[in-house]
Order: C-alpha cells, then structure tokens, then sequence
C-alpha cells in the first residue's frame, strides 16, 4: 500500500492510533468518524500492508534503571555488502542497541543505546563493539537530556 492508496480516514486512523495505541476500536471509530466495522477492516487492512507495524508501551526507561542514552557512530574498515550485513546482523544480538540505522557520512551505522549506567555502556564500547572484528572507529555521544519525544511519522 503506498501512501498514494491512503485515504483520509486512513490518514485519521494512523494519526489517532500513534497518539493512542490502547483505544478500543469503537473509540477510534468515533473519533475518526465511521462506524467500529469498516473501522476495523481498514486497521486490519492497514496492517496487512505493513503500515502498521506494531504496537507497543513507551516506557519510560529511567524509572526501569535504564539512566543512560547514548549514539554511537561505528565507521567499519571495510564497507562492503558482506560486512556490512554481518556488522548489521551481530546488532541485533546487543539488547543494549535498541535502535540502529545504516547511515551515509562519516559513518557506516548509528546506534542508539541504552544502558542501567556508564559502566555498564562503556564496558558494551569497548568489549563488545570496538571488538567487533568489521569496527574501524568509534564515536560515541552521551546525552544529557531529551527535549523532545514523538516517536511518531507527522501525517
């Protein structure tokens, strides 16, 4: 489905369900002004499609014990295709990536960490990523406080 294929009820759609994952399917109905059955065959329909990717909590990661958001910009020592798939695949075995992106610059990935502490970050740094057998540099960038926080695509 491209967004070419979206309609303006699905647009109302995403745009209620990214503000609030929870609501029951009467609700966003309502709020997008149709009735709860062709409601949910355009949520159903919009999943199909991989518009709608999932849902989940935001939870708020300080009061888990989580103090410490940091990025980490990774330039590898080489950028071909396999190693930058094997680079990309051995991210997913870090529970302390949460998020990474192949990115074009300076360096080859970004990665968006999130750990109980900074030993705890700098021990994942050093054992773990700069030990990465494809990881040429390293640049890592400690936050100090988050000022916005959407998550969201604007529609």
């Amino acid at each position: 489905m491209l967004r070419a294929e979206l309609d303006a009820i699905d647009i109302k759609i995403l745009r209620e369900l990214q503000r609030d994952g929870r609501m029951t399917n009467v609700e966003l109905a309502d709020r997008v002004g149709i009735s709860a059955p062709p409601c949910l065959r355009r949520v159903r329909k919009l999943e199909e499609a991989g518009v709608i990717e999932g849902y989940h909590a935001m939870l708020n990661s300080p009061k888990l014990g989580f103090d410490l958001v940091a990025f980490c910009m990774v330039g590898l020592k080489h950028q071909s295709e396999a190693n930058l798939k094997a680079f990309a695949s051995a991210t997913a075995q870090w529970p302390l990536v949460r998020q990474a992106w192949m990115v074009s610059g300076d360096s080859d990935f970004l990665l968006h960490c999130v750990a109980e502490n900074l030993t705890r970050f700098q021990d994942f740094v050093i054992e773990v990523l700069t030990a990465n057998e494809h990881v040429d540099t390293v640049r890592t960038m400690l936050t100090i406080r988050q000022v916005k926080k959407l998550g969201l695509v604007e529609l």
